[in-house]
């Protein structure tokens, strides 16, 4: 099994989740649309936590982001691109999932708007001109990917300057224990997790099981590595996995940041 194809099967799996109706891949209803046309919706970069409001500014005026270039990457599955372009944002979605990317068709074709559809890799250069979105909404999704660095240094060429980055990010928690039902928790992993650098026997194993090829990263990574490309961090928030019993373990699985690609090297410099 040839390592280099993992982002093909990562694919193959999410499309087998997607038809298994992972809460993740389900497109928002008719109704959800509507009410966020008429300005009542909240949106998801993280399992649990609302992206507050004020992320979205400057290009978001009383709650819309009319006329903004935005780019959900590895963001398909009909979920948040219908809300932004109800909210009357250009939409253009990146995924490498089919099944996802039928979701976002779906919806788009239900309710009557237009979308750019990409089927494209993360993992190689995004098919988009220098400074072209105003701003990248970007779940939970890089664990699908070896090197984070090529995906920040990709995010910061295809935005505009002053154009904003929003990122869900996995902490590597969720690496280190096998059985979150268990209580109590018991670690089992280690990190850095890398089925890439595994014994060719053990990477075989992962890849034919139904979680597809996930890597753990660290905070150098998923936040250094947006500093190191040339953003500006603004603000951040952690979160938990989506049950209960993880909120009442009080150990979070998730950051979530906003950054912001400054107007100028001198503002870079200066901290604005």
């Amino acid at each position: 099994m040839d390592k280099s194809s993992y982002t093909d099967i990562n694919s193959r799996v999410i499309d087998g989740w997607g038809e298994g109706g992972w809460e993740w891949g389900m497109p928002i209803s008719h109704e959800t649309y509507l009410r966020a046309k008429n300005g009542s919706w909240n949106l998801l970069l993280t399992p649990t936590k609302f992206v507050p409001n004020e992320w979205y500014a400057p290009f978001s005026k009383n709650g819309r982001l009319g006329g903004a270039r935005l780019l959900g990457l590895a963001s398909g599955g009909g979920q948040q691109m219908p809300v932004f372009a109800a909210l009357g944002a250009d939409c253009t979605v990146l995924d490498y999932s089919d099944k996802q990317l039928e979701g976002e068709r779906l919806v788009s074709e239900r309710e009557g708007y237009g979308i750019n559809i990409v089927k494209a890799d993360m993992s190689k250069r995004l098919p988009f001109d220098d400074e072209s979105f105003d701003l990248i909404f970007h779940p939970v999704s890089n664990i699908y990917v070896e090197d984070v660095y090529h995906v920040w240094n990709e995010c910061f060429r295809i935005l505009k300057r002053g154009g904003v980055l929003l990122a869900g990010l996995d902490n590597g928690y969720n690496f280190i224990v096998e059985d979150f039902t268990a209580r109590p928790l018991i670690i089992t992993g280690r990190l850095p997790y890398n089925p890439l650098k595994m014994p060719e026997a053990q990477f075989r194993k992962i890849a034919e099981s139904s979680d597809g090829i996930q890597f753990s990263h660290n905070i150098e990574e998923q936040i250094g590595g947006q500093l190191k490309a040339g953003f500006i961090l603004t603000d951040i928030f952690e979160d938990f996995q989506n049950d209960s019993d993880a909120v009442a373990d009080g150990i979070p699985a998730y950051w979530a940041t906003r950054a912001v690609k400054p107007q100028s090297p001198e503002a870079y410099r200066a901290g604005l």
